[in-house]
């Protein structure tokens, strides 16, 4: 699920705590959190709501001043219309484990079967490193991977704070450098 930085703002504010979406099948799921650059909120219900159904309080609590803002947002996608509950968590955690050069020896196990055979991380993290910016399908064909394959591989990278996004690409975070510059254990 998206949410525009302004929408994030007024969430993390208080100003709002309802978001519409439409789609096929949710896309969040009540108890979940969304995690994003600007911090984390947590996702308290996911329901399905008939167009008809939406009250004045949901609009407002959304931050539209009338209902054709709503139908203006949906256009004309296909699926079921849903109404999500949002509220701030807080700041994104992996800000600071970015910055952080210590690895611990479980990540550093754990990051070490996820490359498993096929050594992506680190392949991935080395082309990062030489090419910060560079955009996800060029990285991508570089890698000899899907774009979506890639994206899914640097949410996963993101999680452990080695890497950080850009408005193009992506570049290494102080963690990322520090686990390529350690030593690969031999097995």
């Amino acid at each position: 699920m998206l949410i525009s930085a302004d929408d994030f703002e007024a969430i993390a504010s208080g100003r709002f705590d309802t978001a519409f979406r439409r789609w096929v099948r949710p896309a969040a799921k009540a108890g979940g959190t969304l995690t994003t650059a600007a911090g984390v909120l947590a996702i308290d219900a996911v329901d399905v709501v008939a167009l008809n159904a939406v009250t004045a309080e949901d609009l407002r609590r959304a931050g539209f001043q009338a209902r054709s803002d709503l139908d203006a947002m949906l256009g004309n996608r296909e699926g079921s219309l849903y109404r999500i509950r949002l509220r701030y968590l807080g700041e994104d955690p992996r800000a600071a484990l970015r910055e952080s050069a210590d690895i611990s020896d479980e990540d550093a196990q754990t990051l070490a079967r996820m490359d498993g055979t096929n050594p992506w991380v680190r392949r991935t993290l080395e082309l990062i490193g030489s090419e910060p910016g560079l955009p996800t399908q060029e990285l991508a064909k570089l890698l000899e991977v899907a774009p979506s394959k890639l994206k899914s591989n640097v949410r996963r990278l993101k999680a452990f704070g080695l890497t950080e996004s850009l408005s193009a690409g992506y570049r290494l975070s102080p963690r990322g450098q520090a686990w390529l510059d350690k030593p690969i254990a031999s097995a």
